[in-house]
């Protein structure tokens, strides 16, 4: 199984495993506790090691990318088509079209979700077939994702999302026009009461801020950048529509256009770091046709 390494220098004489797992590695408390209970997960030159064993100038300290966790939700693999647009030993960043679900649901059990066909392509390449989302994206909207190959990335990652070290750029055409040129939208956002899924702007809801800049207006509608600072269930789609303008073809917020496959929002720009080397990343995805279509008129 594929581990990290790190050789030990003479200014690590004496340290604890512990603190070179915290310091080299950034192994976060979930992950420590993974790695304690696996198998060979922490060794140092090869040999099982204990957090409070002490080092020495040029041992080897490992530990592994994949854990045994026994807990891991399996999802059942399937062909389809998938955009990869970057992939390392630690993640793949995919940019998935309108319509498509992430993740297996009721309603979506026929294999047509993301996840199956990232653990098809997995299995298929020889890697561990697990789908592990790290922002996720609803099935209306389209755009750049980030998964984890490894538990080990998984939670870098998710502790980068958790600090805002993942920047999500979003592009979106909303109805109306007149908006201020720039803003920020602070409004909390919480359940809608009997509603299942659908959000509302609420006193007692979570803090969530939008922020946004207008690009674009024609024919009555408006073409926006817009950057998350939080990440709350329908963020964007809750905020312009409460602003009285709603993202065009939003069947939840707003009104339904036929022909699209979900709202116009499109998430067209992901910044991150590498979880293992800490090397800056940065992708990009061109908006969908149907937004020129919509600035047009044509929808």
């Amino acid at each position: 199984m594929e581990r990290l390494r790190y050789v030990c220098t003479s200014a690590d004489d004496g340290l604890e495993v512990l603190t070179l797992l915290r310091r080299e590695f950034l192994v976060s408390t979930n992950l420590l506790r993974q790695l304690k209970v696996t198998e060979n997960g922490i060794m140092l030159d090869a040999v099982r090691v204990t957090v409070r064993h002490t080092v020495r100038p040029g041992q080897e300290l490992s530990i592994l990318r994949e854990p045994d966790s026994g807990k891991e939700r399996r999802v059942e693999p399937m062909e389809g088509p998938l955009d990869i647009v970057y992939e390392d030993a630690d993640l793949m960043i995919l940019n998935k079209p309108a319509g498509l679900a992430v993740h297996p649901s009721p309603g979506h059990y026929d294999g047509q979700t993301l996840a199956n066909r990232v653990v098809f392509y997995l299995a298929q390449t020889g890697q561990n077939p697990t789908f592990r989302a790290i922002n996720r994206l609803d099935r209306g909207t389209s755009g750049l994702m980030t998964c984890a190959k490894t538990k080990f990335s998984a939670h870098r990652l998710e502790e980068l999302l958790a600090a805002d070290g993942i920047r999500r750029t979003y592009h979106a055409v909303c109805e109306g026009t007149g908006l201020p040129e720039s803003g920020t939208i602070d409004l909390p956002i919480g359940k809608t009461e009997d509603r299942g899924i659908m959000r509302q702007v609420r006193e007692d809801g979570q803090r969530a801020v939008t922020h946004y800049r207008v690009l674009k207006e024609q024919n009555g509608r408006t073409l926006l950048e817009i950057r998350l600072e939080t990440g709350r269930t329908h963020q964007i789609r809750v905020h312009f529509s409460h602003l009285g303008h709603p993202l065009c073809g939003d069947f939840m917020y707003g009104q339904e256009i036929e022909q699209m496959k979900g709202c116009a929002l499109h998430s067209c720009a992901i910044t991150l770091t590498q979880p293992s080397t800490g090397a800056p990343l940065t992708f990009t995805a061109p908006d969908p046709p149907v937004f020129e279509k919509l600035l047009q008129g044509l929808l």
